[in-house]
């Protein structure tokens, strides 16, 4: 039988929901067909977690745990860690030099990915359109009017790296700018302001299912708050609509765009990627690599809407991971 381990945890303030995650994932995958384990890595622990909730330390060399004397080893590795180490390509390149496959895309996609401002420079040459930006590294001097000036208001500042919309900021006025920028700062060093579009917000999963790249039934976001925050994303202040409310012309778009970024960027596992569609034109804002598999994520609900029950999902990237 295969021996999975889930991993779920991580470095960043992600590493509730990631747990979370790996939880739906444990209690969905098939055990007639694998035997499961729950990982946690976490800053100060890399630990096999039972049922009883008794603790045994992975033994980080080649990603072996010992229980009751007997030493147990991984066939696959099921990530569910959102952010580092899980979304950014370090625990990637790790199962890669130990040979142990994983479900989600490879280091180099993941690194790219988890930056906001590189993924959207690679991608904007294969005609993805964004919004107009602005970039800022820590300790760069900080000229508000040349800022204001590029991408208008309002306009929203985001820490270069990081998920769940941790530091992100609407910012409506000339007054607000600094401060945001000091709330980003506090997530990552770097940072990227991009204007407001104002359209609709779509989530788009993309996977490959049974070797074929397919692109899910989309999500529509319609957020209570000022935008899809981290209250929008966990504490029910969204509507999330799926199938989303657009035209088929506009969801052909869309599809084409996420499907051409999943392809171009040769991805593998999950993705979900944000768009907003300003007159009939999907804007990409960001991707995801190991988005949120709680109950309430986005992803199982377009999975459900494709008639994919969670065990086939989660089974599947077992399936593809072993195959790589």
């Amino acid at each position: 039988m295969t021996n999975v381990a889930i991993v779920m945890g991580g470095y960043s303030s992600e590493y509730q929901i990631s747990l979370k995650s790996g939880n739906v994932v444990y209690q969905h995958l098939d055990q007639n067909n694998y035997r499961v384990f729950r990982v946690h890595i976490l800053p100060e622990k890399w630990v096999y977690v039972n049922d009883s909730n008794e603790e045994f330390t992975i033994n980080k060399n080649d990603f072996s745990v010992e229980v009751n004397g007997s030493k147990i080893t991984f066939d696959v590795v099921f990530n569910a860690i959102h952010g580092t180490p899980g979304e950014d390509g370090l625990l990637q390149a790790y199962f890669e030099l130990l040979g142990i496959p994983q479900t989600s895309c490879d280091y180099y996609q993941a690194a790219l990915t988890f930056n906001k401002r590189d993924l959207l420079s690679v991608l904007k040459p294969y005609g993805i359109k964004t919004a107009t930006s602005f970039y800022l590294n820590l300790g760069d001097p900080i000229d508000a009017n040349q800022i204001i000036e590029k991408v208008g208001l309002p306009c929203f500042v985001k820490p270069n790296k990081s998920g769940s919309s941790f530091g992100i900021s609407k910012v409506k006025t000339f007054e607000e700018l600094l401060p945001a920028i000091e709330n980003a700062y506090k997530e990552d060093n770097e940072i990227i302001i991009e204007s407001f579009l104002d359209g609709t917000e779509v989530s788009v999963g993309v996977i490959n299912f049974k070797g074929e790249t397919k692109v899910l039934p989309m999500t529509e976001i319609v957020s209570e708050n000022d935008f899809f925050d981290y209250e929008a994303k966990y504490l029910g202040k969204s509507q999330e609509i799926t199938p989303a409310r657009i035209s088929d012309e506009t969801r052909i778009k869309v599809e084409k765009a996420a499907k051409k970024a999943y392809e171009v960027l040769k991805m593998k596992g999950f993705s979900r990627s944000e768009f907003i569609i300003v007159n009939g034109e999907p804007h990409m804002l960001e991707m995801n690599t190991v988005p949120g598999m709680t109950a309430e994520s986005i992803l199982p609900q377009q999975a459900k809407a494709a008639g994919i029950t969670l065990p086939e999902l989660f089974g599947n990237a077992i399936e593809l991971a072993l195959k790589k």
